[in-house]
């Protein structure tokens, strides 16, 4: 305690602000999970699954776009503890008896989460910029790198623990569960979050949301891309394929996906060795286009072993490590970027508009996952996302190259 209440007072808020994060998150992959598991074991079509996110999705956009606004005009720490407060309200609508689950029920829940879960995470990223000095770009990406991998981790384990869960306390007790635990998160961090963290000296006008930086357009457009083609195949096609084909139990579903995703946030955090840090180097978007374009050969490799019908298990598991693992690289190297480019003075209205491209890109790939699977399998789904990729490796040509 001694040692805690010595450090400086960036790096508590920094601890704070990644707990906070970390705790969200949690909730975030556990839920994500439940819904899919628990609505597939009750007959719902891979559309109508991909349908309950929608709303998650769409609302992530608006939030992105507006959230940036917020947070310059009232402060990171309040956009954020609005976003954890969302995902108790979100969470409470869930605990209700099963028979009140109506689709368009689940989808309004889902979006007052889809709007929680962007606010905390545009107050995260952007917090990171405020807390280091202007010059540390070194620094700058290996935080970023470490919060962006460690939420990732912590995602795969909310995957898992949805899984869990719902084998242990059934859906409606889980989502109790995970409702009490963030609430007290909350408690605290209603106290200990510093009042002005990233208000903007002046107040940006509603018109300010979009970006008029030519770089974080390109960046944004090739961000929309980029995690279009990770839920093309990820989101709904991969977890329903695995439960119908491979006939896996959904606690071996869940477990599987949250050790994909938990490897994925730890190739994050280390990404910095893996793009030039250990020789003094930042990343350029010259870094960016070269990543996206090795991504982009895994998984037409992993469509045409299904094509073929060649080692089908082999291809789809060994497949999806190898793509977590660049696309990790990728994913980090994006979130670098952005935060490096973004105006220091109210960082949040750069950072929000690309986190919206971001959410645009799940919800394409989210809505294609589930009509794509449903009409032409996975293999379609596959081909698609190698297509996103490389749109986004075309896009990375236009970025800043120093």
């Amino acid at each position: 305690m001694t040692f805690i209440k010595d450090l400086p007072q960036q790096v508590k808020q920094y601890l704070i602000i990644t707990g906070n994060y970390w705790a969200f998150t949690l909730t975030d992959g556990a839920l994500r999970m439940l819904v899919v598991l628990y609505f597939h074991q009750l007959g719902y079509s891979p559309l109508s699954i991909a349908m309950l996110f929608v709303f998650y999705e769409v609302f992530g956009v608006i939030t992105n776009l507006i959230g940036g606004w917020l947070g310059a005009r009232l402060g990171l720490n309040k956009t954020m503890n609005i976003g954890l407060g969302m995902q108790i309200l979100a969470l409470a609508m869930l605990a209700v008896p099963a028979d009140m689950l109506a689709i368009w029920y689940v989808m309004v829940a889902q979006a007052l989460s889809g709007i929680a879960k962007d606010l905390n995470k545009m107050s995260a990223k952007s917090s990171i910029k405020l807390l280091l000095p202007k010059d540390a770009e070194g620094a700058l990406y290996k935080w970023v790198a470490i919060l962006t991998g460690s939420k990732n981790a912590l995602k795969g384990v909310g995957f898992f623990l949805g899984g869990v869960l719902l084998t242990w306390l059934q859906f409606q007790g889980a989502i109790i569960a995970m409702a009490g635990m963030l609430f007290v998160v909350w408690l605290f961090s209603l106290f200990a979050l510093k009042q002005d963290l990233g208000k903007a000296k002046s107040k940006p006008k509603f018109s300010e949301i979009f970006s008029k930086s030519a770089a974080i357009n390109y960046l944004s457009a090739a961000r929309m891309f980029l995690f279009g083609a990770r839920d093309v195949w990820f989101v709904i096609a991969l977890p329903v394929y695995l439960a119908a084909t491979f006939a896996w139990d959904r606690w071996w579903v869940g477990a599987f996906m949250a050790t994909w995703v938990i490897g994925y946030g730890m190739v994050q955090s280390f990404a910095p060795s893996f793009t030039g840090k250990k020789q003094g180097k930042v990343p350029t978007g010259e870094a960016a286009l070269k990543w996206a374009s090795y991504l982009a050969i895994i998984p037409a490799l992993i469509a045409l072993a299904l094509h073929f019908d060649f080692q089908v298990k082999i291809a789809i598991i060994a497949g999806l490590l190898i793509f977590g693992a660049i696309f990790a690289i990728n994913s980090s190297l994006h979130s670098y970027l952005i935060v490096s480019y973004a105006d220091g003075d109210g960082v949040s209205l750069d950072v929000g508009f690309y986190y919206m491209a971001n959410a645009m890109g799940r919800l394409i790939g989210t809505v294609l996952s589930g009509w794509i699977f449903q009409l032409y399998g996975l293999g379609a789904c596959l081909w698609v996302s190698s297509a996103f990729i490389v749109l986004a490796a075309i896009l990375s040509i236009r970025l800043p190259k120093a």
